[in-house]
């Protein structure tokens, strides 16, 4: 791992390539630099200049008075690697590439320059971040090496004076893309919010988006992390990183584009990332408790609440509303339902409080309807504070204009106390803008304000679903007992003996070592062995052929159902096989299997497929004739146990038709969730020779489930 100190701690840093002129980037950056007071020391580098805006220029990195620990380059892209070999020899131990004109620009001499750096960093030890990157700010430090407007904050305070103090819950962007990282910073200043990093990585060329959030995770003063995510470089580092985050508590809010085809093409033109497909990235994200993010506002929205109630996150999604406006609480009630939350109504002793303080036709129910009398009478705090008292609720939102800063500081004392004291979250929701003094004073008291009610009910749902998720995390997973060796032993062997196409008969073989897949099957060459099989059970046969070169039997007319009787029998056979030869002449039959016939019950399909990035995944879906007809697919990353095996059934849109329908049975959940941490241990057991798995269509009964039909296809490099 890259020691990420010398380039987000620096106590030297040089500027190579800095401008007089603050109209141009080269300018613009130096500029944003000096309007903050950086703790450490600033060398502007010019080959030009001896002074540039007021300060002493030097010709090289080398001349500069201090051994620089941070180089900053912005200067042409061809003249980058030159430079990062003198900053080498100056012993300068990281370097933040903002050039473009490298691999983002499709076509030209852009990969090899790039690839030149990644050579350079390597060689010599020195940690790079970019190129293509807008750079970086450590508030803390006052270090803004960025040439992005949004730092440019006219004398005001980075961070809030009243959260400088805090720790555990500032907030850190990391961006591929320099202006939308910057962009979570600008959107979160009228909120007042205490941003502890904001990081662009650009290309990538070396240093990696997870890297720096690895960083962060130990730092001390972050307690969020948001990310704006156009693909993921090395997907081995995802998975510990994000588990590293979900252990310390520290939630990461990730926007993912190339959800779809023009977002695909966009992160691949933008810097030259390769997006990965979006189900994985949904269900690896799904795996480690990601919170997704939708838009700017959103994510800063989620950021504020996790920031203002890192250590009081909702017990649950029960949620008392607070209004002064009838049709606001209505409103908001309504978005609450949309979220997920519940608004019960309220314990009679916690009514009995609050009741003296309503006028008549105000109400305590939930919504509490308080009107604006009791707003005068006892304020926001007191009447957040009853509310949150009782034992029917998880958190408050209180409805409010926020126009009105007299009324607000009437009660500032009070705010402040239930904002800091009160356990269960308290959130603001203002449906007119809010007013500075308000906004002012409601960050100081710790209560978040939100001017989309969406975003207040969202938010109160994301902190209730992070704390469950992350308790269950916590606990220790109900994983399959390893499974045995011998049983192990015997699916290899059927493995090793199989082509890259295992058919189903052999599929089934190796399957039935896991426990999967046991239903009476054999294959028969001859339509003698067919009728054989078939006389062993009393109830009627499926026949179908088999060869790994017709993995679609059904459309090459090779499946038969519901035989009986030795003549039946025999007669599917033949015709089984000429349609198979006809279909694909060159096919390889192996024979016709023959099974009995499985009761009825739900069809579904589970499956296993290998994602480019994230490797082996368990798919769990709506199967048979529903499979590519509707779109009902749920995917898990491997391993899968039993809780996130029931978490997936959960999921499906069509979960319901498990549960009976019109007088039927319930299905087998249980020996659904079984059979899939089954299926997971057998390709997590040969995650290297896996390429896809189908059992499709399964089939749950009220008591059981049977697998119809499978399919394993090998690696070639297996």
């Amino acid at each position: 791992m890259a020691d990420l100190g010398p380039l987000l701690w620096p106590k030297t840093v040089a500027l190579v390539g800095a401008a007089e002129d603050p109209d141009i980037l080269r300018g613009r950056i130096l500029n944003v630099m000096r309007q903050h007071d950086f703790s450490g020391e600033l060398f502007p580098v010019s080959r030009s200049r001896d002074t540039v805006q007021g300060l002493k220029a030097y010709a090289s990195v080398a001349d500069c008075p201090a051994p620089v620990e941070l180089a900053v380059l912005i200067i042409p892209a061809d003249a980058v690697a030159d430079e990062l070999q003198r900053c080498a020899a100056a012993g300068v131990k990281a370097a933040l590439v903002l050039a473009s004109g490298f691999a983002e620009e499709p076509g030209g001499a852009g990969d090899g320059m790039q690839a030149r750096i990644r050579e350079i960093a390597a060689g010599h030890g020195i940690t790079v971040m970019g190129p293509n990157s807008e750079g970086f700010a450590n508030l803390a430090m006052k270090l803004c090496a960025t040439f992005s407007p949004t730092m440019e904050t006219e004398g005001e305070p980075l961070v809030p004076e009243w959260h400088a103090e805090g720790s555990g819950r500032h907030i850190a962007v990391v961006a591929q893309s320099g202006g939308v990282g910057f962009s979570f910073f600008d959107r979160g200043r009228p909120k007042a919010l205490p941003f502890s990093h904001i990081v662009t990585t650009g290309n990538e060329a070396c240093l990696e988006s997870l890297d720096v959030v690895d960083h962060l995770i130990d730092d001390e003063s972050t307690g969020v992390i948001l990310m704006f995510m156009e693909d993921v470089k090395s997907a081995d580092k995802f998975r510990p990183t994000a588990e590293k985050a979900l252990r310390a508590g520290k939630p990461l809010i990730i926007a993912k584009i190339g959800r779809t085809e023009a977002g695909a093409r966009a992160a691949m033109s933008h810097t030259a990332a390769m997006a990965g497909t979006y189900s994985a990235y949904e269900a690896i994200f799904r795996r480690f408790g990601v919170i997704p993010g939708t838009d700017t506002e959103q994510m800063v929205d989620l950021a504020q609440g996790f920031s203002v109630y890192a250590d009081r996150l909702p017990a649950g999604k029960r949620v008392g509303v607070f209004t002064a406006s009838g049709g606001g609480g209505g409103w908001m009630a309504d978005a609450c339902a949309e979220a997920g939350l519940s608004v019960p109504e309220l314990d009679a002793e916690t009514r009995a409080r609050i009741d003296p303080h309503l006028p008549a036709y105000g109400t305590s129910q939930n919504p509490v309807d308080g009107t604006a009398q009791s707003i005068r009478q006892k304020g926001y705090a007191a009447m957040c504070e009853m509310i949150a008292g009782s034992g029917e609720v998880d958190g408050v939102i209180a409805v409010t204009s926020a126009r009105n800063p007299i009324g607000w500081q009437r009660e500032r004392d009070q705010l402040m106390r239930v904002g800091r004291e009160t356990e269960k979250p308290i959130l603001l929701w203002a449906y007119t803008l809010p007013h500075p003094g308000v906004q002012e004073l409601v960050s100081r008291a710790g209560l978040p304000l939100f001017t989309d009610m969406r975003n207040a009910a969202g938010t109160l749902a994301a902190m209730a679903d992070y704390r469950a998720f992350r308790e269950n995390f916590l606990k220790p997973a109900e994983m399959r007992p390893p499974t045995d060796a011998a049983d192990r032993a015997a699916a290899t062997a059927v493995l090793d003996a199989a082509g890259p196409v295992v058919p189903e008969y052999q599929a089934r073989a190796a399957l039935a070592a896991y426990g999967i897949g046991e239903e009476p099957n054999a294959l028969a060459t001859t339509a003698e062995e067919a009728v054989v099989t078939a006389s062993l059970t009393d109830r009627a046969v499926a026949m179908k052929v088999q060869s790994p070169d017709i993995l679609h039997k059904t459309e090459a007319g090779a499946v038969a159902l519901g035989l009986r009787g030795g003549n039946a029998v025999a007669e599917a056979f033949e015709r089984i096989v000429a349609q198979a030869r006809a279909h694909a002449p060159k096919a390889a039959i192996d024979g016709v299997l023959v099974q009995p016939m499985a009761a009825g019950g739900v069809e579904v399909i589970i499956g296993v497929n290998r994602d480019e990035k994230f490797g082996l995944m368990l798919m769990l879906g709506r199967g048979g004739i529903h499979m590519e007809t509707v779109d009902d697919v749920v995917f898990s990353p491997l391993p899968v146990d039993k809780a996130e095996a029931r978490s997936m059934i959960a999921r499906l849109r069509g979960a319901k038709l498990l549960d009976g329908q019109r007088g039927a049975a319930p299905a087998d959940k249980a020996a659904l969730a079984e059979t899939m941490v089954r299926l997971s241990a057998f390709a997590t057991d040969h995650v290297e020779r896996i390429e896809e798995i189908d059992l499709n269509p399964i089939r749950v009964h009220a008591d059981g489930v049977s697998v119809l039909d499978a399919l394993i296809i090998q690696r070639r490099n297996k």
